[in-house]
């Protein structure tokens, strides 16, 4: 990514603690998208999110929808891209690089939230926001918050963001043969991507195990060891 590389703030800088959760944000992000299938015991999640509609069904709504916006430049909120929830996925290597600005400076300052995205990510644009930068990433597409989906029990540890309910069933989760602190988890309220939105996080070796509420919006992966429901 051209921007690979790019410091990350909120969420995704230095190690912060959340309550008794460590997190290190600054660590490579979600890198989904193997293709989520329809849901079902087994079934598993990742940068492919599936139509509402009848269970099982094969047709993967990014196929069927088309890009709000495209996945390089600059956008003005209001006039180029509406406020609201957009999702990108395919993405590969941290190619991905999205910005909320609340003005056009290009200074520090004006960061609102950002992220350097493998995998799928999701993203609140608000009404407030002045610009919404894109840089190497696949097209975003509008969310409609009523969709249904075919949550599954299985996702990509590189997965990136999943949306509980829709991409993913609530549950609890296990990751294995996580190394060095590579794996990162994360569980949000929102995908505003502020360090408010963060439930609980952690950076893992080893075993990682976690309970994602029905209650959460969004539950981001990266660097991870595949995550399977075990209960």
């Amino acid at each position: 990514m051209g921007m690979k590389g790019k410091a990350v703030l909120g969420a995704v800088v230095g190690v912060i603690v959340i309550g008794a959760v460590s997190a290190n944000a600054g660590g490579s992000d979600k890198g989904d998208d193997s293709g989520s299938h329809s849901g079902g015991k087994g079934s598993s999640a990742s940068a492919e999110h599936r139509s509402g509609g009848k269970k099982g069904a094969n047709r993967p709504e990014a196929a069927a929808k088309k890009a709000a916006f495209d996945g390089d430049g600059d956008f003005q909120v209001g006039k180029d891209v509406e406020p609201g929830t957009y999702r990108t996925s395919g993405n590969t290597d941290d190619m991905c690089y999205w910005e909320r600005a609340k003005d056009a400076s290009g200074e520090t300052d004006s960061l609102l939230a950002n992220d350097n995205v493998t995998g799928t990510s999701y993203v609140t644009v608000k009404a407030t926001d002045k610009l919404f930068k894109s840089s190497g990433c696949k097209g975003w597409e509008a969310v409609d918050p009523k969709a249904k989906g075919s949550p599954a029990s299985k996702m990509a540890g590189k997965g990136g963001m999943f949306k509980v309910g829709t991409d993913i069933a609530p549950g609890t989760y296990r990751s294995t043969g996580n190394a060095d602190d590579s794996c990162y988890w994360e569980r949000t309220k929102d995908a505003e991507h502020g360090l408010d939105s963060i439930i609980a996080n952690n950076n893992v070796t080893g075993t990682a195990v976690v309970t994602i509420k029905a209650s959460d919006a969004y539950f981001k992966t990266t660097g991870c060891g595949d995550w399977k429901k075990t209960a």
